[in-house]
């Protein structure tokens, strides 16, 4: 059993019998690799459809693949085997029935979480506690969380100067590549960030230089 699918792992299922639950890209680029290597392989999809959660594109090419087949309105409630996967219970969503079949692997796709609890208030999150960032971050009116006079950067959080990249941030394209491309666009915001700040402070110091000093009554100062 695995959460997700390594490339490499592929191979290793080479004449086998494998189930792919989850009905979204990943799910359904994850069946179509599979399928090079697998003997069968079975999309298992608790909603009636893909149209909702999976690319066109990607339909098309399972439709036309002798070997895939998909399974809607229903879920993995259970697993047999000794030492390794050999069955898996399978339940129809609609009518509560449960049917055995033999399995030699189960890849998982059901989305991820993003533990982001450790941040504690100090971020703002949404419900499922993907961070929030930029546009999405609320204003500073009603004693909502963003409170500094300008907008907010891109990736920016809740916490001025602090950015999220990647998976954790809700809105983001779940993919590696992403990430990386979201980290990298992160090192020229923080230069702004950081400019904009210094000029800032400067401004401030500006409009209130501070006071002179002078010398105390009865004292001379040296020549």
């Amino acid at each position: 059993m695995f959460y997700g699918a390594a490339v490499s792992e592929a191979p290793a299922m080479r004449g086998r019998n494998v189930f792919v639950a989850g009905g979204g890209n990943s799910a359904g680029q994850a069946a179509l690799h599979l399928a090079r290597w697998a003997r069968q392989v079975t999309i298992l999809v608790r909603e009636g459809s893909l149209a909702d959660s999976m690319s066109d594109y990607l339909i098309r090419q399972i439709g036309a693949a002798p070997n895939i087949d998909v399974r809607y309105r229903v879920q993995v409630t259970g697993g047999t085997g000794t030492g390794h996967l050999q069955s898996l219970i399978l339940q129809d969503t609609a009518s509560g029935a449960r049917q055995s079949v033999p399995a030699d692997a189960l890849l998982v796709f059901i989305g991820a979480q993003p533990r982001t609890q450790w941040l504690g208030e100090a971020v703002a999150r949404d419900p499922r506690g993907f961070i929030l960032t930029g546009p999405e971050l609320p204003d500073g009116t009603g004693g909502r969380r963003w409170r500094p006079a300008r907008r907010p950067l891109p990736l920016e959080t809740s916490l001025p100067g602090v950015f999220a990249a990647g998976d954790v941030r809700r809105g983001s394209v779940k993919r590696v590549a992403s990430a990386v491309g979201e980290g990298a666009a992160t090192i020229p915001l923080v230069h702004r960030f950081l400019r904009t700040t210094a000029a800032a402070k400067a401004a401030a110091g500006r409009q209130h230089p501070p006071l002179a000093s002078t010398p105390a009554a009865g004292t001379q100062s040296a020549a």
